[in-house]
């Protein structure tokens, strides 16, 4: 058996002002370095092979933290695939602002919906299309040969690739919601990578939201 477990970086600056952050690389607030913390204690009891992590700096520093935190010197595969989603001309915005001016059903599409995408950004679906392929090329076949595996990634790339292993409706989807810091950790049959067990470790009580 594998595991593979998904965790959604701590909480950053412009997660902590509201602000819809995207590719914009913003750093960890402190609150989000001891999320980091505490997914590495939800973690501990096991001793990953390999960790993949996106280009933007508050995925990989929250990735440095855990793997500190277990002393753990492992390979880390970085890749612009499983980066967040691109929120285009609402990057920087107040996402609490943009729900006043257009309202709650314009705004839980732009903010949850499958294939509605933002201004000049993109949809979920458009994010699930990089990241699908890059799960199946690079993830999939270590989980294969029995290797643990860790990810630290985003809100909306973790959404999409619970999506693809849990087979999640296109219509259900917009209501999965992972908070900051929070783990994702999956039991995987090795030979054929199959799922035999789910457990959702939460490290924020509040459960941060994207």
């Amino acid at each position: 058996m594998s595991y593979l477990a998904l965790i959604r970086h701590g909480e950053s600056l412009w997660n902590a002002l509201g602000q819809w952050t995207g590719w914009t690389d913003i750093d960890l607030s402190d609150n989000g370095r001891e999320e980091a913390r505490k997914a590495a204690h939800v973690l501990k009891e096991i001793s990953f092979h390999v960790a993949h992590t996106s280009d933007l700096r508050r995925a990989q520093e929250t990735l440095e933290i855990i793997l500190k935190e277990l002393r753990l010197e492992i390979p880390v595969k970085k890749h612009r695939a499983i980066k967040e989603r691109n929120y285009g001309s609402l990057t920087g915005k107040n996402k609490w602002k943009i729900k006043e001016e257009y309202g709650e059903e314009q705004f839980m599409l732009w903010r949850r919906s499958w294939d509605h995408p933002v201004p000049e950004g993109e949809s979920l679906k458009d994010v699930h299309a990089r990241v699908i392929p890059y799960y199946k090329k690079r993830i999939l076949p270590d989980l294969k040969k029995g290797k643990h595996v860790l990810v630290a990634a985003h809100g909306n790339s973790i959404r999409a690739l619970v999506k693809h292993l849990e087979n999640i409706s296109d219509a259900d989807i917009p209501h999965l919601e992972i908070g900051t810091g929070e783990v994702y950790l999956y039991h995987i049959e090795s030979v054929s990578g199959t799922i035999i067990k789910k457990e959702i470790r939460s490290t924020n009580p509040k459960r941060g939201k994207q």
